[in-house]
């Protein structure tokens, strides 16, 4: 009779005889709430990052309060299980709701509390709780001991609160703009320890001054049961842009390659320059600058600028050792080669078992990646550490023109969370700082294949001559970038190695991201796989 009872209770609309703040002692609450209702309800979600597995069941890993006089959330931390015997943590914060007015997508759970009948939400999607965070935020003592810990940088004065709304870019973390000047950065995969984004946001902005990433403005964290530090929320100043530097160099290479008709360019008569050459904008040869203009390569001196600025920043601290520069070691070259091995013989599987979705140049160059594997691999186990005399220090990590603001004549740089793939543990390895610069050589590469590919009718030549174009193009961006980034940090005493060391090391990494890239490319648009396997295949050739 008491498990017909508990059964009849379970019935949609759930009931519940107890106030909202006592709600989640309620173990009928629970194993209502974690049903085949919260399931159905994540896997929709953008920043649900489980949809290439299957899910098996979700557990609460732990709640807390997110409250002000009287007014009461629940933050959730939800431990994701998937039938691959593996697991994620997603944060959750949930509010109860009476309004008819949230739309069916957004309601988790209908239930009665108390005789009230309404639904449970994701408390994001009200703005009452997210003024909540935002003022607890900007009022929050400092060093705060309790569980659930605001913090807000001393330098920030915020204003009094006045609206809000979803900046509505983002997949895996959910951005709320507040007032038009401030964006609060809930992340949505949670991990037990400080996210990467918080620790060099706070860090760049608080100890550094550095000025061109948004400013640290605040942060919600919690202490969890193992008495670790879980980063919740980000709070940043929003900066006025005028769109990322990935759309910003589509449209300056579209122009760039409708310059080859308009200027009667002869693709097979445009001097070239070896890959990595440095070069002042002086040693341009005229006929480049006259093809594809002055503006872009000043553009990049000011992004190769803000990147040595960046790297000075992050090398030069001696207090906090999560910050300070260090050596390369026995034991990072161990970590460095499983994690790549690992990585490279996963990329090896993708090709092999997609094949049969490439055609023409991508797999032809796929062919020609599987029969040289060995070769490739050997490239990764070339890695002595005793012969590097540079340093390693903290990095972007996932550096790309994406991750790049325009404002007016200026660069931004943010997200700072790190490569998706890797742990959390991973992503705070100090690394050569050479490895954000060979990422964002990686995506000057791909900006000018996805330009050929995106505008290829509109362009009178063909693929042959526009690759070579492009390749001729891309080399020149890497030695005009180069030359302004490294006079910079040599300047500064950030010690990047010696110029066979810096080509090694740039190399090594840029070889290490085409790899990383293939995976996504056989995923997801396997045509545009040409990109990382023709970067492969150029690295290992040039070095031949």
């Amino acid at each position: 009779m008491a498990e017909k009872k508990q059964e009849t209770a379970l019935q949609k609309p759930y009931v519940f005889d107890v106030e909202w703040e006592s709600l989640m002692d309620d173990k009928k609450f629970i194993s209502a709430f974690l049903s085949e209702i919260l399931e159905a309800y994540v896997v929709k979600q953008r920043w649900y990052g489980g949809k290439s597995s299957k899910l098996k069941y979700i557990e609460l890993q732990e709640y807390f309060r997110i409250q002000q006089k009287g007014e009461v959330y629940y933050g959730l931390l939800l431990e994701v299980n998937f039938e691959e015997a593996f697991y994620q943590h997603y944060f959750l914060p949930i509010a109860f709701v009476s309004d008819e007015s949230f739309a069916e997508k957004d309601r988790i759970l209908p239930l009665i509390i108390k005789g009230q009948e309404g639904f449970i939400i994701d408390a994001l999607n009200l703005e009452a709780f997210r003024k909540l965070v935002y003022e607890r935020i900007i009022t929050a003592e400092p060093n705060d001991t309790t569980r659930v810990q605001y913090h807000h940088n001393v330098n920030f004065q915020g204003e009094p609160y006045e609206s809000s709304k979803f900046m509505g870019m983002e997949q895996s973390n959910t951005s709320i703009i507040i007032n038009g000047k401030s964006v609060i950065k809930f992340f949505r995969r949670i991990y037990a320890d400080k996210n990467p984004d918080y620790e060099m946001s706070r860090f760049l902005s608080e100890r550094k001054g550095y000025k061109n990433t948004p400013e640290y403005q605040g942060s919600l964290s919690i202490i969890d049961t193992d008495n670790v530090g879980v980063t919740i929320a980000l709070m940043q100043q929003l900066v006025p842009n005028q769109g990322d530097a990935w759309d910003y160099m589509l449209k300056e290479l579209h122009k760039v390659f409708q310059n080859l008709e308009s200027k009667h360019i002869n693709v097979n008569h445009l001097p070239s320059v070896p890959l990595f050459e440095r070069l002042k904008i002086n040693d341009v040869p005229p006929q480049i600058i006259d093809w594809a203009g002055l503006n872009v390569f000043l553009k990049l001196q000011m992004l190769a600028r803000r990147t040595a600025e960046m790297h000075i920043a992050l090398g030069s601290e001696f207090e906090d050792t999560a910050f300070t520069p260090t050596h390369f070691t026995g034991d990072y070259e161990v970590w460095l080669k499983n994690r790549l091995l690992y990585q490279f013989q996963n990329r090896l599987n993708t090709v092999e078992n997609n094949l049969h979705r490439l055609k023409d140049l991508s797999l032809e160059l796929a062919k020609e990646f599987l029969e040289r594997k060995n070769e490739i691999r050997k490239r990764f186990v070339n890695f002595d550490w005793t012969k590097l005399k540079g340093e390693r220090i903290r990095v972007h990590g996932d550096y790309h023109l994406g991750q790049v603001l325009v404002k007016d004549d200026d660069f931004y740089l943010l997200d700072f969370e790190g490569e998706p793939e890797s742990t959390i543990r991973d992503r705070k390895v100090k690394q050569p700082p050479l490895k954000d610069v060979a990422g964002m050589f990686r995506s000057f590469h791909y900006a000018v294949y996805a330009t050929i590919f995106n505008n290829e009718e509109s362009y009178p030549y063909s693929r042959e001559e526009l690759f070579k174009a492009g390749e001729i193009l891309y080399n020149y961006f890497v030695g005009v970038f180069l030359e302004t980034y490294v006079d910079l940090i040599q300047q500064h005493n950030i010690n990047i190695g010696y110029a066979q060391e810096r080509i090694f090391i740039l190399k090594y990494c840029m070889l290490e991201k085409a790899v990383y890239e293939l995976g996504y490319e056989m995923n997801s648009r396997p045509l545009w796989a040409v990109i990382p396997l023709q970067g492969i295949m150029s690295i290992i050739n040039e070095s031949k």
